[in-house]
């Protein structure tokens, strides 16, 4: 009786992994997948960091315009996949004009060096926040990378998505949540 049931359990989890496989197969790893999130419709936190140059970034200071915020490290495989969908985005916003919106980089645990390499090896010009203070991470919520987020030109939080996102995504989101408002 006993091997009967160690038969019957050890068949109901190969069924069980055989269906997780399935699964994680199928899935879109391009898409992303947006999250709830307590800041969603709320004003987004008031946090700083520093950029490249050195000065102060102040994300209170970007009302007016849509901000999407990427949070990055130049060693996570899937930022350096999701890299090429942020350039052609930045692109496609900057055709935009003054409709467009703006895309900042935010670097968490990474070496300013890195980044910069990375940038300067597979391109994109908009301006990288380092966040060694941790502020953006805490404030937030950000527990891995890549993530990004939305943010209206009111400062109101309207998207969150965890894991890569593509250009597509981004532009269309934005252009939906544009038409809402």
């Amino acid at each position: 009786m006993r091997a009967g049931a160690a038969r019957l359990g050890a068949s109901l989890a190969a069924v069980l992994a055989v269906g997780l496989l399935i699964v994680l197969v199928r899935a879109d790893p391009d898409a992303g997948s947006t999250a709830q999130t307590t800041l969603l419709d709320q004003p987004a936190p008031a946090v700083t960091g520093t950029l490249e140059d050195g000065s102060t970034f102040e994300l209170s200071r970007r009302r007016g315009s849509w901000v999407v915020l990427n949070f990055f490290t130049s060693t996570c495989v899937p930022c350096q996949r999701e890299h090429p969908e942020l350039v052609a985005f930045d692109q496609e916003q900057a055709g935009l004009g003054s409709l467009g919106a703006e895309l900042h980089t935010i670097v968490q645990h990474d070496d300013r060096e890195a980044v910069e390499r990375f940038f300067a090896e597979n391109g994109g010009d908009w301006p990288v926040v380092f966040d060694d203070e941790f502020r953006f991470q805490n404030a937030f919520g950000v527990a891995q990378v890549p993530e990004t987020w939305i943010v209206d030109p009111t400062g109101t939080v309207r998207g969150r998505v965890i894991g890569e996102v593509t250009a597509e995504f981004l532009s269309t989101t934005i252009q939906r949540l544009r038409e809402a408002l």
